[in-house]
């Protein structure tokens, strides 16, 4: 026990934890963009562009993150070989981060959408008597309104990207679950570091919703 719990080591854990951070954190900033595009579709008159949204939403949010992550490591590579005819070697953190962020996408898309449906339709009918454009409402007008709506959905998403990073392990990527497995692996023990990894997600999870929280206090003043 004394060998696991050493300064190293929980060093080594806690980069472990940063990667489980950035991954986490870099898939919800680009799938709060998927999701922004997303929501337009799904709210679209453009026929279109609304079954592209409506596909996408539901194919991911229809399968398992797993399956995502082992489709764009084995699977893409695969598809990329019969087109171009040459191996293709995928970056694991890059997998990682995409298929992250576009199953965050998908679930983002559905928080926007009912959010964004959610604005008072006074402010809709308001903004079309001042003559204002479709796009300068929305960036102006009614996503503003619409994030304060979806701020605890998307602490809430925050949370389990972190937890769904752990997932990522699979393919090798060096995030805190898969840190946890050689740690265990070294020592012929994995009680230990398994411990540390829960107190450790524990950690940043009640780190983020203490945050999200505090946001959600600060908009509510600000209303």
């Amino acid at each position: 026990m004394s060998k696991i719990f050493t300064p190293e080591n929980l060093q080594f854990l806690l980069q472990g934890a940063g990667v489980s951070i950035a991954l986490a954190f870099g898939a919800l900033v680009i799938g709060a963009v998927l999701g922004v595009i997303g929501a337009a579709g799904k709210l679209s008159r453009i026929k279109a562009f609304n079954w592209i949204a409506n596909i996408y939403v539901e194919l991911f949010r229809g399968t398992p993150m797993l399956l995502q992550i082992y489709f764009f490591y084995l699977g893409v590579p695969v598809i990329i070989s019969m087109i171009t005819g040459t191996r293709v070697r995928m970056n694991i953190y890059i997998v990682a981060l995409i298929a992250l962020s576009l199953n965050s996408g998908a679930y983002q898309t559905e928080l926007i959408r009912s959010g964004i449906q959610g604005v008072d339709k006074g402010q809709w009918e308001a903004c079309e008597t001042l003559g204002i454009s479709y796009w300068t409402m929305m960036k102006e007008v009614i996503l503003p309104q619409a994030f304060k709506r979806i701020v605890p959905p998307l602490v809430s998403e925050f949370i389990t990207l972190i937890k769904d990073s752990s997932l990522a392990s699979v393919i090798g990527t060096a995030e805190l679950m898969y840190r946890t497995q050689a740690l265990g692996a070294r020592y012929y023990n994995y009680l230990y570091p398994l411990m540390i990894a829960a107190v450790m997600y524990l950690i940043m999870t009640l780190c983020v919703s203490w945050i999200g929280k505090k946001i959600e206090k600060r908009l509510a003043v600000s209303d």
